[in-house]
């Protein structure tokens, strides 16, 4: 995760504007908006930044992307019209979950990703995190579980309009409630 992504992430998971974290901090709100676009950032800013919103930085065994990380590069291929790398990304973010266990596994799913843009991806992207969390017996974080991550109507990610939609009994259940019609096999390993 890269720092302004984190920084944002602990803002946003609080409900803080820039500049209600700018005060708790005690730092300008220049320097929030600077540190959240990508700016260098000094370790020690990154530090009061997340301290202002209750949060501190940890260190985890992996160099794989969590789900916040990935639900950026999401937004951003969404919005470029790419959803076939849309859906690779989310898969990679599975991949990502599958590959580690425990506290790593956790802490791939912990912070909470600022929306896709398009609630059918924040959903399957909760779903996913609750599906492999729990299959290794973690808690879901909070954020998965929020009622802006389920659909009030049934839909598909919208990737491949030929793709026939996946029966419920084909969809991982964590999808299923959240809305999503995935199929399960999009997330087998090949």
């Amino acid at each position: 995760m890269t720092a302004s992504t984190l920084i944002r992430a602990a803002r946003k998971s609080r409900k803080l504007t820039q500049q209600q974290l700018a005060e708790r901090a005690r730092i300008d709100q220049s320097r929030v908006s600077r540190s959240e676009r990508g700016r260098e950032t000094e370790f020690a800013t990154v530090e009061r930044l997340l301290a202002g919103a209750g949060h501190r930085l940890y260190s985890a065994p992996t160099r794989r992307d969590d789900a916040a990380t990935v639900s950026a590069e999401v937004r951003r291929l969404l919005g470029a019209g790419e959803r076939d790398a849309a859906l690779r990304a989310l898969v990679q973010l599975n991949d990502n979950l599958v590959a580690e266990h425990g506290l790593v596994r956790g802490v791939l799913g912990v912070a909470e990703p600022e929306s896709t843009r398009d609630p059918i991806w924040d959903a399957a992207i909760a779903g996913l995190v609750a599906w492999r969390l729990r299959e290794d017996g973690l808690p879901a974080p909070d954020w998965v579980n929020d009622p802006s991550r389920y659909l009030k109507t049934l839909a598909g990610l919208d990737v491949d309009p030929a793709d026939p939609v996946p029966p419920l009994s084909e969809v991982p259940a964590e999808f299923a409630e959240r809305g999503v019609l995935v199929w399960r096999d999009t997330f087998a390993s090949v």
